[in-house]
């Protein structure tokens, strides 16, 4: 539910139980009353089934879906501040345009840049980018939805239906 204090109480029930968050993204959905959390975890298949039965448990959690990574479609964004002097400005340029990273500001000294898509093609764009320095990088955490025309709605519906019967 798009409520506060949701994040914090989800986030206290992960570090209660010792499980590490790699990546968190939340924001809300097309349905003002709910938010969508994309929580990345790594663990064996008992440690992730024990995390989202204890996420099912919470009153606010509507619904708990493991996404695969091979059913469903990721993306992060970095923006990423780098230092660009006369001679290297052209260099940097054609590097970014190789992993289709956006200028989002440009000053006489340095370069801002927004690139999407998975953790390897943003580790990849920074790790060419070290060489000309960089100043300074913020990352969001991936997000994720299922491939196809199924929605974490329908399986909710279901959910509850099954419930009621």
């Amino acid at each position: 539910k798009n409520e506060p204090g949701v994040l914090v109480r989800v986030a206290s029930m992960f570090g209660r139980r010792n499980f590490n968050i790699d990546s968190l993204a939340v924001g809300v959905t097309q349905h003002p009353d709910y938010s969508r959390m994309t929580v990345v975890v790594h663990g064996d298949e008992s440690i992730v089934e024990q995390m989202i039965k204890q996420l099912e448990k919470l009153i606010e959690v509507v619904a708990v879906e493991q996404l695969p990574h091979r059913s469903s479609v990721q993306r992060g964004m970095a923006l990423l501040k780098v230092k660009a002097d006369r001679d290297t400005r052209i260099e940097i340029l054609k590097m970014a345009e190789i992993f289709r990273a956006k200028v989002v500001d440009t000053s006489q000294d340095a370069f801002v840049f927004e690139v999407t898509g998975s953790d390897e093609k943003i580790d990849g764009f920074i790790e060419q980018l070290e060489v000309y320095g960089i100043l300074e990088t913020i990352r969001t955490g991936l997000i994720s939805l299922e491939r196809g025309s199924h929605t974490i709605y329908e399986k909710q519906k279901e959910n509850d239906e099954n419930e009621n019967k």
